[in-house]
């Protein structure tokens, strides 16, 4: 285990080994407690340039290998990050501020994303066409050549490794930015797992850095395709520069998570499946519900039941404890969380749990008598809030639904799934989940959102990684050479 321990990374950043950065070293600080718990190198434009350029130069010769020989290498990944599980979940706890669950579940979608990996280096990559010529011709997806992954401090182990993985398999280079907050699990931890289980040299490299370096990637021409997961703010920005540099940017974005309850639900499992959509990891998942648009039939019960749950929440240090919910990531998104709670209570409407915080541990907070115009139910809050709303009519919950200018995840319950299906139709959603809550994630299913989400499914299944992150190419072979006229 001594491998994975803080001595690996300690101060440095990965690229081709392990070494000082260029903007030398930063804490990495618990949010619980505000103290350093460990040291990441800080990454400079300058150290981005020759990652760059290893990578370039090291993903030829990876592309050629034999797939046998780089489904091995993800097999092995996958089984260290089995093996050495406990370390990612300390540093997600303590780091990211995950509760223990989450963050066991965290580090099998990790393991996962690997394993996943191996299978897809198996698997076809091209077709044969018609043609009205006597030769053949097919099409091939070929590597792009580097990629470039960007991710945030929420899920920072998976939302670094769905992209970091399928990009490998496609037989790219990858240069992957963490969140400078969570650098360790959502970067340097995996540079470990890529180095122990066995990939080239040069051909991944992590670089933990501010802005900066971020913009750098983004901007570089020797970078096609970026993998951005974020905010949608910083999301229109990654997009804007992408364009002009006429690249492939994969954007998957916020959300604001609509849950229809309707009149025919067992409400205590309605009101369970509610509380986790909302509270899990504080709500700080772009998948989190966001808005419960509950029937008038079953609206005053699901009220009570969700307000007793969000009261029996326990809210601490989960680096030192087993409690469910940690802190907030930062002051910084403490107070938005408060502002917008605040503000809605302002306009009318009423805080039945919660609504109050201890430093960054925000109180799991529901709010009665919302409206689609109030500030936490009409924006992404990215914390533990989940703001109800009554509706009579099917046709009231859609519109209540579309009203969003988000289109994540879209959570129906009801007994009747066919009605559930028929008002899915009508909402659009890049996922859809039938009497259950907004928040999941498999590596073999498509994950993306549409509108203010981002830019579709790219993520998940072997379909979706491999458009993500190859180029299609048309190839025509035939025996002799063409004869023409001229």
């Amino acid at each position: 285990m001594g491998f994975f321990e803080s001595q690996t990374w300690d101060g440095r950043i990965f690229s081709n080994g392990w070494r000082t950065g260029g903007g030398g070293a930063a804490e990495v600080v618990a949010p619980a407690t505000g103290e350093a718990i460990g040291r990441y190198g800080v990454a400079s434009p300058a150290d981005l340039d020759a990652a760059v350029a290893s990578a370039s130069q090291a993903q030829q010769a990876w592309s050629d290998l034999p797939f046998s020989a780089r489904a091995a290498m993800f097999r092995r990944a996958g089984q260290l990050v089995e093996e050495h599980a406990s370390v990612l979940i300390s540093w997600l706890t303590r780091e990211a501020g995950s509760g223990i669950g989450k963050a066991g579940f965290e580090a099998h979608l990790v393991a996962s994303e690997f394993y996943s990996a191996a299978a897809a280096v198996e698997q076809p990559y091209g077709q044969l066409l018609r043609s009205n010529k006597q030769r053949l011709s097919l099409s091939r997806r070929v590597p792009v050549g580097v990629v470039g992954v960007i991710s945030p401090f929420n899920f920072p182990g998976i939302l670094s490794a769905r992209s970091l993985a399928p990009a490998l398999a496609a037989g790219n280079g990858v240069i992957l930015k963490p969140d400078p907050r969570t650098a360790v699990s959502g970067g340097l931890f995996l540079a470990a797992i890529i180095e122990a289980a066995g990939f080239p040299e040069g051909l991944v490299h992590v670089l933990p850095g501010g802005a900066d370096v971020g913009e750098a990637l983004v901007e570089h021409d020797a970078v096609p395709v970026i993998s951005f997961t974020g905010s949608t703010a910083a999301g229109r920005s990654v997009g804007v520069a992408g364009a002009r540099k006429l690249k492939r940017v994969h954007l998957e974005l916020g959300g604001n998570n609509a849950l229809i309850v309707l009149d025919d639900v067992d409400v205590e499992a309605a009101a369970s499946a509610g509380a986790w959509g909302s509270f899990l990891h504080q709500g700080q998942i772009c998948m989190t519900t966001g808005r419960h648009i509950v029937h008038e039939a079953v609206y005053d019960e699901y009220v009570r039941l969700l307000s007793e749950k969000a009261r029996q929440i326990p809210v601490g240090d989960t680096g030192a404890s087993d409690v469910p919910l940690g802190p907030i990531i930062d002051e910084r998104q403490r107070d938005k969380v408060h502002a917008l709670v605040e503000g809605s209570r302002a306009a009318g409407a009423t805080i039945t749990a919660g609504g109050s915080y201890d430093g960054l541990f925000y109180q799991p907070t529901v709010i009665a008598d919302s409206k689609p115009d109030h500030p936490a139910f009409a924006e992404e809050v990215f914390g533990p809030v989940a703001p109800v709303i009554k509706f009579s009519t099917i046709e009231e919950a859609i519109a209540i639904a579309r009203q969003s200018e988000y289109g994540l995840s879209l959570g129906i319950l009801t007994r009747d799934v066919m009605r559930g299906l028929e008002v899915a139709s009508r909402v659009p959603s890049g996922i859809v989940h039938i009497n259950d809550q907004t928040v999941d994630d498999e590596s073999v299913a498509p994950f993306g959102g549409v509108g203010a989400s981002g830019t579709g499914s790219r993520f998940g299944g072997a379909e979706a990684n491999l458009e993500a992150f190859t180029e299609t190419q048309w190839v025509t072979v035939q025996g002799e050479i063409e004869r023409y006229p001229f």
